[in-house]
């Protein structure tokens, strides 16, 4: 068993808490030191009681996802010897109601565009690399949401 820790810290800062006049904003902070601004989205709460240059617990869902399986793809492809030169995920995530009617990030589309140098793998390879890395993500493998995969041609 692996463990993944992660502090959330918010302050009120003499703000109005009752009738939801505060902000949202409040940081992440990671066993490395990273510490990353973050606040809901301005799409659920609005300005000025978002931030919408911070991150947000849905951008950091797709991006989690996006980064999992980009981290599994580029593993699988160097232990085949294909170098990745570059590899660039544009990702979306789709929040609708879910079956029990509840708002929900209810898809993800990773759409990894990659660059190869010398030898390009044919696209039978790219395909089997990315449902290799989908199957093995520890992320898309704790979630239930729908994570398709559309590569980008380069």
């Amino acid at each position: 068993m692996m463990e993944f820790s992660a502090t959330v810290v918010w302050q009120r800062h003499d703000q109005a808490f009752i009738g939801g006049r505060y902000s949202r904003a409040h940081h992440w902070h990671f066993d490395g030191g990273a510490i990353v601004p973050a606040s809901s989205s301005p799409l659920s709460v609005p300005l000025p009681y978002s931030d919408a240059e911070a991150v947000d617990p849905e951008e950091a869902f797709v991006a989690a996802l996006s980064s999992c399986h980009m981290l599994f793809f580029l593993g699988f492809a160097a232990k085949r010897h294909w170098i990745v030169e570059s590899y660039t995920d544009s990702a979306v995530g789709f929040m609708e109601k879910n079956v029990r009617g509840k708002m929900a990030m209810t898809r993800v589309l990773l759409r990894p565009a990659i660059v190869f140098a010398g030898e390009v793998p044919a696209q039978t390879d790219i395909d089997d690399l990315h449902r290799e890395s989908h199957e093995e993500c520890y992320i898309a493998n704790s979630v239930s949401c729908e994570v398709a995969i559309e590569p980008q041609l380069q």
